[in-house]
């Protein structure tokens, strides 16, 4: 869905274009259409977080250039933040780094790791980002598939994922898009080839409180032999329903996390000032927050999964995340592009394909994915337009 080739552009970003999200959201206004595309809330964060923001410009102590590591006071939230919620210590004036959102932290720790021939293992599905940061590197991505209805995993095939030449493993979980939240048998094997091939995990964790039902959240970096070994990532963005503040984290021990800084110097350098103590106030919110937030979108993911499944289509009920996946062959279609590209014309919903997610896009080919994260006045439209396609 990226377009032609750019006669400017290096070979290897030639693959990646404009972002899928970029295109469904403009196809979105060009057609006056319900955007279930992109995954991004329509509705503030918390009145005293945002009021927090608005105090720190009028302060006039946050407009300049924070810290290089960022401003002392989220740093310390964060360290408290990984310690309440996750038991994870780490020291704020040396383990913990302000980033321009999870997506700089991640770029920023591929970036600084992988050199010539290293390899970097991730799961495919995975968000786009990780493919592009990658490719800008001298090293090289190899996938392992999760496989729907469940997105399970081989554990054979991870296992021979692994190499001498394995350097990072590139994991997400609570999983974008599939909604997979990786259960601890399978943490507990993944951190064991970490180990046994000295490998070093950067794992993504934005949705790390949009976990449903039973299932729990576990942070790779508290597996044996892992502390050491993991940059832990991610950000105020989804939890406190301000993703346009970009406002991100990356944690390690202090020298990996230097090596993370040094590249991360050179893409922003600094970001977000007045930003940064308003999500660190938001971090400390009380327990009836964090709780609440899940309990909204789970509620909102049943509701799209049941209209989805009224709808025709054959769902995947998520873990975790703001996303619903969904196939698309019950109501008679195979190829998620073509159905995604015409999906505004015939009812006026976007929704976004997941082969674009896949080096094997067969294996993704039959899926699309929505956003459960809007309002339930959008959502009742959205479905209620999804119902003709059934029709």
């Amino acid at each position: 869905m990226s377009g032609g080739a750019n006669q400017y552009l290096v070979d290897p970003l030639q693959r990646f274009g404009t972002t899928v999200f970029a295109q469904m959201s403009a196809l979105a206004i060009k057609t006056q259409s319900i955007n279930l595309g992109q995954g991004f809330p329509d509705t503030d964060g918390p009145s005293e977080v945002l009021e927090a923001a608005v105090s720190a410009i009028h302060s006039g102590k946050y407009n300049q250039y924070p810290p290089g590591i960022g401003h002392p006071e989220l740093r310390h939230a964060v360290a408290e933040h990984q310690k309440r919620f996750w038991g994870l210590d780490f020291d704020p004036d040396a383990e913990v780094l302000i980033t321009a959102g999870a997506t700089e932290a991640l770029t920023a720790a591929i970036l600084a790791l992988v050199g010539p021939d290293d390899e970097v293992v991730t799961f495919e599905p995975y968000y786009d980002s990780y493919a592009a940061a990658i490719a800008m590197t001298p090293g090289r991505r190899k996938v392992v598939t999760l496989r729907a209805p469940d997105y399970s995993f081989d554990p054979a095939e991870l296992a021979a994922a692994f190499g001498e030449r394995t350097k990072v493993l590139l994991f997400n979980s609570p999983h974008n898009p599939t909604g997979k939240v990786f259960a601890q048998a399978e943490i507990e094997l993944i951190a064991k080839l970490c180990v046994e091939h000295d490998v070093i995990a950067v794992t993504d964790e934005v949705y790390e409180h949009l976990v449903f039902d039973d299932n729990v959240h576990l942070p790779l970096a508290l597996q044996p032999g892992m502390a050491e070994r993991t940059v832990t990532i991610s950000s105020g963005g989804k939890t406190l329903s301000v993703t346009g503040w970009k406002i991100g984290w990356a944690c390690a021990k202090p020298e990996l996390l230097k090596a993370v800084q040094t590249a991360k110097q050179y893409l922003t350098f600094v970001s977000g000032g007045p930003f940064q103590p308003a999500v660190a106030l938001g971090l400390g919110l009380g327990d009836d927050f964090f709780a609440g937030l899940a309990a909204d979108l789970q509620a909102k993911r049943d509701k799209l999964c049941e209209e989805l499944t009224a709808a025709g289509f054959e769902v995947n009920v998520p873990q975790g995340t703001y996303f619903v996946t969904a196939d698309i062959r019950p109501l008679g279609f195979d190829d998620g592009i073509e159905f995604c590209l015409g999906l505004p014309q015939r009812c006026g919903v976007v929704a976004v394909p997941c082969q674009v997610f896949y080096d094997n896009p067969e294996a993704g080919a039959h899926m699309v994915r929505f956003a459960a994260c809007k309002q339930d006045d959008v959502l009742d439209e959205a479905m209620r337009r999804l119902a003709a396609l059934k029709s």
